[in-house]
């Protein structure tokens, strides 16, 4: 008995101890694996949205709302993103820290792509993109509706323009973003300030192996011309030299009629395009279509970790597995 009481001491004193640390919300997958690094050893963030679930289109949940109004801090891409959760994040988070990840000072931020010159994507690269100062203004209007139209017409004027969200899939972003979180649980839990430095410091560095891994993977395949679901990916192309030219819908939440599966259809056969990639929380059945008769592949890119499970490890095996699907489909 005399052994057994101090193991129930130090875990009833482990267990109080987890419990004083501030809950902590992140949005996304990916971000919520940033958190997890940074928190790694101190506590566990909360995953709001389930890494299958479209982030342009969700709405909040009881469970959800309820851990919104019992958060510390709020992580979040911002509403860019997810306009859907701007007021919940203002109302429901209200007392809580918001951090929000395209407001960082450092990062790379891109604007979307005109979908009329999809064949100019590549020339893009580097031009774009511009170090976010944390002073320029986003422009949320074209995200306010999400409204899903058949026709050409109505599928011609759902495109987004502004600044493209998807800011995660450049890993230089990533690194920035760590200590950002660092230091606004920092803020809340002064108490763990050191470890949760040590641990984006550790996580920075493990971004810069896994940046340089893939660089070496895909140079053999640098400037090759690819297609994808939609234009979700550019972060991604940017760094690693793999171009665009050309998506199925025009935006996030948009339906492809059937004049944009054959003007995709058009672009594979007159590009000679390698590889065309769908995502796997999307329906792929008109990318065959519309790879039909082409000599094009078919492989997916899952920007969100929808195939993955949540946790510290997730972002850096996101990108090693949108690394190896590119690799491999564009082999020759």
């Amino acid at each position: 008995m005399r052994h057994f009481l101090p193991a129930v001491l130090t875990c009833l004193l482990g267990t109080t101890a987890m419990a004083e640390v501030p809950k902590v919300v992140a949005d996304i997958a990916p971000v919520h694996a940033l958190v997890a690094r940074v928190m790694q050893g101190v506590g566990v963030p909360e995953l709001l949205l389930a890494p299958g679930q479209s982030p342009h289109t969700a709405s909040m949940r009881p469970s959800q709302a309820r851990a919104m109004q019992e958060a510390g801090l709020v992580v979040w891409i911002g509403p860019e993103l997810t306009p859907w959760l701007q007021k919940p994040v203002e109302t429901l988070a209200g007392n809580a820290r918001h951090l929000d990840l395209l407001e960082v000072d450092g990062i790379q931020i891109r604007t979307y792509r005109d979908p009329g010159a999809e064949e100019d994507h590549g020339e893009h690269d580097g031009e774009e993109h511009a170090e976010h100062d944390g002073h320029d203004s986003h422009d949320h209007a074209d995200h306010d509706d999400h409204d899903h139209e058949d026709h050409a017409e109505g599928e011609e004027h759902h495109h987004h323009s502004g600044t493209d969200p998807h800011a995660w899939l450049d890993p230089g972003n990533a690194a920035i973003w760590l200590g950002a979180i660092a230091e606004e649980l920092a803020a809340v839990d002064a108490e763990h300030a050191e470890a949760f430095r040590a641990n984006a410091a550790a996580g920075a560095a493990e971004i810069a192996d896994l940046t340089a891994g893939i660089e070496a993977q895909l140079t053999p395949v640098k400037g090759s011309q690819v297609t994808t679901f939609h234009d979700g990916f550019q972060y991604f192309e940017g760094r690693f030299g793999i171009v665009s030219v050309g998506t199925l819908t025009l935006g996030d939440a948009s339906s492809p009629s059937p004049a944009r599966v054959a003007a995709l259809r058009d672009v594979l056969a007159d590009k000679g395009i390698a590889c065309v990639f769908t995502e796997p929380q999307f329906d792929d059945r008109l990318i065959r279509a519309a790879a039909e008769g082409s000599p094009a592949k078919i492989a997916v890119l899952d920007p969100l970790g929808a195939q993955l499970e949540p946790g510290a490890d997730l972002y850096p095996r996101l990108l090693a597995a949108m690394a190896d699907s590119i690799a491999s489909c564009l082999k020759p």
